[in-house]
């Protein structure tokens, strides 16, 4: 979801191949990392970033859809994505994604977010209540309160902007 220009000075990371082409290839080999399953190769062409951008949609909706019960159910999208289940040497059943291009990295992602429901971590995924950043953050506040991707930055603008309308709604000129 962090693909998306941050504020007015990031680019769209899925606006060129060339972008995507980068933050796909980061972002499998931290994912590989962190799974322990090898590293895919996805060689992006120009036709998979509106796929690749629909799908950061999807997941921006869904992710959305939890913070807000009144999201419309026909936005979310159908996860139509296969994966396989796979014992490993430990006696721990994997889910592995499955497909090619665009399509196994939406089987990725989707398998991602169910094992990130299932350990209780989904909730505390969130976009940013900035309207001109919506970055995606995990909320490490301690009661799942957090609102802001930062506090320094976004929190900050929308408390003063706040502040400053509630004097000028109690008639108090600016100085």
């Amino acid at each position: 979801m962090n693909t998306r220009p941050a504020m007015s000075y990031a680019p769209d990371l899925l606006a060129g191949v060339e972008d995507a082409q980068w933050w796909v290839t980061d972002a499998l080999g931290l994912w590989s990392h962190v799974s322990g399953l090898p590293v895919p190769t996805l060689l992006l062409s120009a036709a998979d970033l509106r796929s690749m951008r629909r799908l950061r949609t999807a997941f921006e909706h869904v992710v959305t859809a939890g913070a807000s019960p009144e999201v419309d159910e026909a936005l979310l999208p159908p996860a139509d994505v296969q994966v396989s289940l796979v014992p490993d040497g430990t006696g721990w059943v994997r889910v592995v994604p499955t497909g090619r291009g665009v399509r196994w990295l939406a089987s990725a992602l989707w398998a991602e977010a169910l094992l990130a429901q299932q350990a209780g971590m989904w909730p505390r995924l969130k976009l940013c209540n900035n309207p001109a950043c919506r970055a995606a953050f995990f909320d490490t506040s301690r009661n799942n309160s957090g609102v802001w991707h930062d506090v320094s930055t976004c929190g900050n603008t929308a408390n003063l902007r706040a502040f400053r309308e509630r004097r000028r709604m109690l008639g108090h000129e600016p100085q």
